[in-house]
């Protein structure tokens, strides 16, 4: 039995850290939406294709897409429950360094308007003294 625990506290580990272990080190970004081929879940993937700010900004971005999660392995319905995302619309939400939900959207959000908010932050701009 401690093998097979072990075995999965090492593919879980695996998969990637959970939204709550980036806290204090990365913005999280969920996109979420109730199939992939929603057509704002496709819109949004668009708006942040080549942002180039990301990177820069400590941004990882998470996909939840149905029940399939990309970028963290939390599970989706854990994702939805403990944002409050709807599972039936599109939603996407911007999680500060800090864990508060500090953008909200039930349209896709242009990477600009992303990359000012988090320009605007007081953790963003402390980081840039």
């Amino acid at each position: 039995m401690t093998a097979l625990l072990a075995l999965a506290a090492a593919a879980a580990a695996a998969a990637g850290p959970a939204i709550a272990d980036l806290r204090w080190e990365r913005r999280v970004l969920v996109v979420a939406a109730p199939r992939a081929d929603d057509p704002a879940f496709l819109a949004q993937r668009r708006a942040l294709g080549g942002w180039d700010g990301a990177a820069d900004r400590d941004v990882t971005v998470v996909e939840v897409a149905g029940d399939r999660v990309t970028g963290v392995r939390d599970d989706a319905a854990a994702i939805r429950n403990t944002y409050a995302l709807p599972a039936a619309r599109f939603a996407v939400i911007l999680i500060g360094k800090d864990g508060h939900v500090a953008v909200r959207s039930g349209e896709p959000i242009l990477a600009e308007s992303i990359q000012s908010r988090i320009d605007a932050m007081p953790m963003r701009r402390a980081g840039r003294r």
